[in-house]
């Protein structure tokens, strides 16, 4: 249970004092998104598949909770900083401190609600439509509850009630609920990892005792034990926790503690160590983290908990470096050392652009985190085919779809997962994200793995060619070539509202070659071929409508 009264101001340091600082050492950059949110913020972040933000606010309702999310949209040069908000529906229920997925079908899962009218209710958002739909009940209080997607696409879904260690199974196209395998120990305050097996991984609340969800046989089993405390005996909070790109997994505890996790062989318990100290008395009393393309950790850290202020000021920036098992402190994102603000507040989600979003509940004001470097080598997506259908939707084939971990992360609410494919459209003049859905994979680190994911290209999207880019936690793909069609007249090539020789002599140009290929490959199977030629000549003359 966090406080919810708080005071959003932040210390006013000089820069020139940060820089002074031996502990810090930025090696990324804060940024302010230049737009300020229409509504303050209310905590949660989603990135749907369309590469729009959507964005929790304390709005809507008497109760102070909010059911109004803003939708952050980046501007035509791909950039989010220079990025436009506007609204979507509200939801049916107030919440705050909440669970919360992207469905397979790229609607939003939420549920619960520490605080609000939904503390026993769900329901999806549909952003074809704009509709918020009920689920069905749940059957008890989900408060501030895990959640995490399973390989089918149904979720399983904590709810704190009762034991504090039953979960429930949400099938988003029956839109109901079934009864799945209750922890050992208790979820409640706990955070879930999804390791490279699928397998789920927690550290049972107040304890040191570890277990996994096998998704294999749908039960949690016990695993070994954590050398340290991560749980803080005043509130029994923890901090995050984020898949490593090695394939271990990573813990922030609220008493200053880490811990690091190194998966058995073939399925069988793994092995703990202790991590690095969070540096200068701090700890991650429900506090964001997220795994960043160059492989390291933005955290955000504050005052070790007391009995007298579960929750203490101020909040410290680190980037952590799992090679060097080592933090280094960055500013605070409006400038100097630190934030005079509660941890809790902040919450972090990964960008397609590799880059991370940070909100602030009850400020207007988001900034993004720029790291430096390199994405991790070797951990980009792999793009082996884009095959187009009757019916305009792309197939995108390739390896890697998914990225190296899942992301951000939060404790025990509101999950800001983003390990599933994002495609981006860039040529001279602007940049362009389509939708996907239906991914085959919904897993981390998936290698070899040949995975698939369906796409669509917005009607506003100019026809012609792109470099399409896949990316997975803003790791991106190299480019590929994509032709956006006329989609009422496939066999204008050039688009010039005509079909003629021109066409055809594109066509027979590329004839044997496979790829998109300026826009010869007219029934989009991947070949220029007779099936190509033959199309052509069936649409000779002018076209229906223009380009």
């Amino acid at each position: 249970m966090r406080l919810l009264q708080f005071t959003c101001v932040f210390v006013p340091v000089a820069l020139a004092a940060f820089l002074s600082n031996p502990l810090a050492s930025a090696v990324g950059t804060w940024q302010a998104i230049t737009a300020p949110c229409p509504n303050y913020s209310g905590g949660g972040l989603m990135l749907l598949s369309d590469g729009t933000v959507l964005c929790k606010s304390s709005a809507g309702a008497a109760d102070g909770y909010g059911n109004i999310w803003n939708r952050l949209i980046p501007n035509i040069a791909g950039s989010y900083v220079g990025g436009s908000w506007s609204a979507i529906a509200p939801m049916n229920d107030t919440r705050l401190y909440f669970s919360s997925q992207l469905l397979r079908d790229g609607r939003l899962y939420v549920a619960g609600a520490e605080y609000g009218t939904g503390k026993a209710t769900g329901e999806v958002y549909d952003p074809l439509t704009n509709l918020w739909t009920p689920t069905a009940s749940p059957g008890a209080n989900i408060s501030d509850a895990n959640s995490e997607i399973l390989a089918d696409g149904r979720i399983l879904q904590a709810r704190v009630a009762t034991t504090l260690k039953s979960n429930v199974i949400f099938n988003p196209i029956t839109n109901t609920y079934a009864t799945g395998a209750s922890c050992i120990g208790i979820h409640n305050e706990s955070v879930w990892v999804k390791l490279r097996d699928g397998s789920i991984l927690m550290v049972d609340r107040n304890s040191t005792a570890s277990e996994r969800y096998r998704q294999t046989t749908g039960t949690w089993v016990a695993d070994s034990t954590v050398p340290v405390e991560l749980y803080t005996p005043f509130g029994s909070e923890t901090g995050g926790a984020v898949l490593l790109p090695d394939g271990r997994a990573f813990f922030a505890g609220s008493i200053g503690k880490t811990a690091i996790y190194t998966p058995g062989v073939a399925g069988a318990n793994g092995t703990w160590i202790a991590g690095a100290d969070i540096p200068s008395s701090q700890a991650a009393p429900d506090a964001p983290m997220a795994m960043m393309a160059n492989g390291k950790v933005l955290c955000a850290f504050s005052l070790v908990p007391t009995t007298n202020d579960h929750f203490p000021s101020p909040t410290s920036f680190y980037e952590y470096d799992p090679v060097a098992n080592a933090f280094t402190q960055i500013g605070a994102p409006a400038g100097g050392t630190s934030s005079n603000d509660p941890v809790f507040i902040f919450t972090f989600i990964d960008l397609p652009d590799g880059k991370i979003l940070c909100a602030k509940q009850g400020s207007r004001s988001f900034w993004i985190y720029t790291p430096d470097g390199v994405p991790v080598v070797g951990a980009a997506p792999i793009i082996s085919s884009v095959i187009r259908g009757s019916t305009g939707v792309f197939t995108l084939t390739g390896q890697q779809l998914n990225g190296i971990s899942e992301g951000a992360s939060y404790g025990d609410d509101w999950q800001m997962n983003t390990n599933y494919p994002v495609v981006r459209l860039e040529r001279t003049g602007g940049v362009y994200y389509a939708r996907t859905f239906d991914w085959s994979s919904t897993g981390v680190q998936t290698g070899a793995l040949v995975t698939t994911t369906r796409m669509t290209v917005p009607s506003n999207v100019p026809f012609g060619s792109y470099n399409l880019r896949v990316t997975a936690n803003g790791i991106a793909s190299l480019p590929w070539t994509f032709w956006n069609p006329n989609p009422s007249c496939l066999a204008d090539v050039n688009l010039d509202g005509r079909v003629d020789g021109a066409d055809l002599a594109i066509v027979l140009g590329s004839w044997g070659t496979s790829g998109n290929f300026g826009g010869a490959d007219i029934n989009g199977d991947g070949t220029i071929d007779g099936f190509d030629l033959g199309s052509l000549l069936a649409s000779w003359g002018v076209c229906p409508t223009g380009p």
